[in-house]
C-alpha cells in the first residue's frame, strides 16, 4: 500500500485514466465494427470520417500506437472505396 499522500492521488488518478481510456478505446472498436458491417458506400463513408477522428484522438494520447492507427485508417479507407 502507498505511504504518501501523492502517491495515493496517483493511485486514484491512474484508476480514473484506466477507466476512460478503457471506455474511449471501447468505443472506438464498436464503431469500427459498425463500420465494417455496413454495407452502402453513402452510409460508410459518412462513419469513415467519425471513425477516422476517434483513432485519430486515440493515437494523440497513446492509448493505441501511431502505426497501428494508421493501419487501422488505411485498412478502413480501402473498404469503404470498395464498397
Amino acid at each position: 500500500m502507498a505511504n504518501h499522500k501523492s502517491a495515493l492521488k496517483r493511485i486514484r488518478s491512474n484508476e480514473k485514466k484506466r477507466v476512460l481510456n478503457r471506455y474511449q478505446h471501447k468505443t472506438t472498436r464498436n464503431a469500427i465494427k459498425a463500420l465494417r458491417l455496413s454495407t452502402v458506400k453513402a452510409d460508410a463513408s459518412a462513419k469513415l470520417s467519425n471513425v477516422i477522428s476517434m483513432i485519430d484522438k486515440l493515437a494523440k494520447k497513446n492509448i493505441i500506437h501511431d502505426n497501428k492507427a494508421s493501419n487501422l485508417k488505411s485498412k478502413l479507407t480501402r473498404f469503404v472505396s470498395s464498397l
